[in-house]
């Protein structure tokens, strides 16, 4: 029995991709489950300090944060029901079900899908009092890494090319999309899919944006939604729409959950795919536009480096005049353009598929039974 938790179902990277790789796991023969630890707004107000913070941000957590946090996790020892032989707890907020670990065994495996390589200190040694007690730690990226007395394992995440985020869709599919959104096609379309967030830096991608615009016409969509473990997004909409109003060019879209084939459509439709990220652990979106063969501007940070070859498989970037720069040279560039997203899905083809990952989960089962300090699968 495999036990995964994390903080929500919907919204976020991490859901995603338990969605699709939990079932396939059951379907390979194994019991495998999904559980959800519950919070107030104010334990993931807490929580999303937390998130910044180890991304390098900071937030000021204050010994009263440190409470509530450990007060919630208390409840969570109490509350959640866990069962298994191998218990997979993701990031930070669920990270205090270790405390259960010598009253039901098994192997415990705490899974970081954050940049954690330049970590606020205070945050990162109060959360690795946590980290010790596990049997493992997993990573996305080799740069992640931190100096642990445990097993570390490096996974990257993974989509699945036949979800409805990524499956073919037929084109008066993709028009009706634009047409409910009110996206007219007059225009290249340049698109960040991404959920409110500062880390995402939609304000900087407007500005670049408008830079772009003064030499080549061209649209703006910004589209993603928000998570219940995320509270701080609502004021990042607002942000965002207050920097966008009155540009009938910039189109901010709030797309509810279970909105894939939608979030599919838009990123099919787009000229140029963005991910103007100022930290990020991988980015899914990335390997989501570069699967449709789509050319992708992303900031060099975190995770992106992995999917994002410079000109070959997309185009690094730095800073506002550098995203702006990279947008104009690809809707200037047809050619380069097809070559870049013809190279990217090729790639996502062959390491970033969850089928790789699959196999990279069954491999870290087989492995908890050894003795390694880092494993590369």
């Amino acid at each position: 029995m495999v036990q995964n938790v994390n903080s929500t179902y919907t919204g976020g990277g991490v859901a995603e991709i338990l969605s699709r790789l939990v079932p396939l796991l059951g379907e390979l023969g194994l019991e495998a489950k999904w559980s959800v630890v519950q919070g107030t707004e104010a334990f993931f107000t807490v929580t999303k300090k937390m998130h910044n913070a180890l991304h390098g941000r900071q937030d000021g957590l204050t010994p009263g944060d440190y409470s509530l946090f450990m007060e919630t996790s208390d409840r969570h020892l109490e509350e959640l029901e866990l069962r298994g032989d191998i218990f997979y707890i993701h990031d930070p907020q669920p990270i205090g079900l270790v405390r259960r670990k010598k009253e039901l065994g098994g192997n415990w495996v705490w899974r970081c899908h954050v940049d954690v390589s330049n970590p606020d200190m205070a945050v990162w040694d109060f959360l690795r009092g946590f980290v010790d007690q596990y049997d493992a730690a997993v990573f996305s990226a080799p740069q992640f890494s931190r100096e642990l007395p445990v097993r570390q394992f490096l996974i990257a995440p993974s989509i699945d090319p036949l979800s409805d985020k990524n499956r073919d869709l037929p084109q008066d599919f993709i028009d009706s999309v634009l047409r409910k959104y009110r996206v007219p096609q007059d225009k290249p379309l340049v698109t960040q899919i991404s959920r409110f967030d500062y880390l995402k830096d939609p304000v900087g991608l407007i500005e670049a944006f408008r830079l772009v615009k003064r030499s080549i016409d061209c649209r703006l969509v910004l589209a993603g939604g928000t998570a219940t473990d995320d509270p701080e997004s609502d004021k990042v909409l607002a942000e965002v729409q207050e920097r966008a109003s009155g540009d009938p060019d910039i189109h901010i879209l709030l797309v509810p959950p279970q909105s894939d084939l939608e979030i599919n459509a838009l990123q099919r439709a787009s000229t140029v795919v963005v991910q103007k990220s100022l930290k990020e652990g991988f980015g899914l979106t990335v390997a989501e536009a570069l699967w449709k063969a789509k050319p992708v501007v992303a900031s060099a940070v975190g995770g992106i480096p992995l999917q994002v070859k410079h000109r070959w498989t997309g185009l690094l970037s730095h800073g506002v005049e550098g995203t702006a720069y990279d947008i104009k040279r690809i809707l200037a560039n047809p050619e380069l353009a097809k070559s870049l997203g013809d190279n990217g899905r090729e790639h996502v083809r062959q390491n970033f598929l969850i089928t790789r990952h699959l196999r990279e989960y069954l491999l870290l089962f087989l492995s908890l039974a050894y003795k390694e300090d880092v494993v590369y699968l």
